[in-house]
């Protein structure tokens, strides 16, 4: 049997790929004999829904910047889903470009990361002002965390206001929570039974999906783009969780003189090069150790322990992975500043006597200096 071509085309209730039975290494493949299953959903979600197993199927990113510059020319609302954990990595640059002078509401994600104790008012601020700095213009920021459920009712006030008569696309980096806010949208304003496939492996959305609203307008969930500057595109699979966190961050504060070097794992390099002896605090996951060592030490501990002692990754891993670049950071005195390395967290800077530092990380990897996000 072979699947209806033409206007009989049907498309994978996941991911929005237009379904096919002829390739299996291509976007929707569905074996014949799972053809008449309903919800009928192409393979590679089958997998990731049932086995949380990743596929190696992506869309190319002319196709999602074609997909986005769609955008501009509806009279639509956007709503861009950041991840607060990889801000500056998970920012759509050049946004504004895209979507014309259709609003767009922010809604930044994963705020059950950050420490209970987080003063939000001081966050959303330094919200706003990162996107005056990246040229992005808000009509709303709604901070919010899909996997606690928070934030999520302000969100859809935020849409209700905002909307009128149009559609609603969702634009957002990979693994930033896009699916997770969907079905909660699926779940209050849809007659659907079906949900989108919700997994942490990148590009999950294959293609536009629509979602009918009662009013009979739509949601628009837009694949997501892959960022190479972000870890969690360039670590493997079994390493993703590792780098991800799933959990609160558990800030590490280390006091360090100058000349003295603390790694994650075998993921990245931090070294205080010049300055006052002074603390630094470290949000990254959890389940990466940091090991604190000189500086004169930390290149042949690198070479002698690299997949051992600093790991993960394994050595085979950490072979797969871009040679490091290193990158030298001057934190001028009289701010509050972090250094972000995008997709592995940051380590903010506690003083205000200026310091010299540098980070090692695999080449392509965005590194930067930021005010402090706490």
């Amino acid at each position: 049997m072979t699947l209806p071509t033409g206007g009989d085309i049907k498309k994978c209730s996941g991911c929005g790929i237009p379904l096919q039975s002829a390739a299996q290494d291509k976007p929707g493949y569905l074996p014949e004999k799972a053809w008449d299953r309903e919800p009928v959903i192409c393979q590679r979600c089958f997998r990731i829904k049932n086995y949380n197993e990743a596929s190696s199927v992506t869309v190319d990113q002319d196709e999602f910047l074609r997909l986005l510059g769609q955008i501009g020319g509806k009279n639509a609302l956007v709503i861009h889903i950041v991840d607060l954990f990889d801000f500056e990595g998970s920012l759509i640059s050049g946004l504004q470009r895209f979507v014309g002078n259709n609003p767009v509401v922010l809604a930044v994600n994963k705020t059950d990361l950050l420490p209970k104790v987080t003063n939000w008012n001081k966050v959303l601020n330094w919200v706003q002002k990162q996107c005056k700095e990246h040229g992005l213009r808000t009509e709303d920021i709604v901070l919010c965390s899909a996997k606690k459920n928070q934030g999520f009712e302000r969100l859809l006030e935020m849409v209700g206001q905002h909307r009128g008569d149009r559609d609603v696309y969702v634009v957002g980096a990979t693994n930033v929570g896009k699916s997770s806010l969907i079905n909660r949208l699926i779940r209050d304003y849809s007659d659907l039974d079906q949900e989108l496939t919700v997994s942490r492996y990148p590009g999950t959305t294959l293609d536009m999906v629509n979602i009918p609203l009662d009013d009979g307008r739509y949601i628009i969930d837009t694949p997501g783009i892959v960022y190479p500057w972000r870890y969690s595109e360039v670590v493997s699979r079994e390493d993703l969780g590792t780098v991800m966190p799933e959990n609160p961050l558990k800030p590490m504060v280390y006091q360090l003189n100058e000349g003295q070097t603390l790694f994650f794992g075998g993921f990245g390099r931090f070294d205080f090069l010049q300055g006052e002896h002074q603390s630094f605090t470290c949000f990254i996951s959890g389940r990466l150790g940091i090991h604190r060592t000189k500086l004169e030490r930390a290149d042949s501990l690198f070479e002698e322990h690299a997949g051992e002692l600093l790991s993960p990754p394994t050595k085979e891993r950490l072979e797969e992975l871009p040679e490091w670049t290193r990158h030298e950071i001057r934190i001028p005195k009289g701010t509050r500043q972090d250094v972000f390395i995008s997709g592995l967290g940051w380590i903010k800077i506690n003083g205000e006597q200026g310091a010299l530092v540098a980070v090692h990380a695999p080449k392509g990897i965005k590194v930067l200096s930021r005010p402090s996000l706490i």
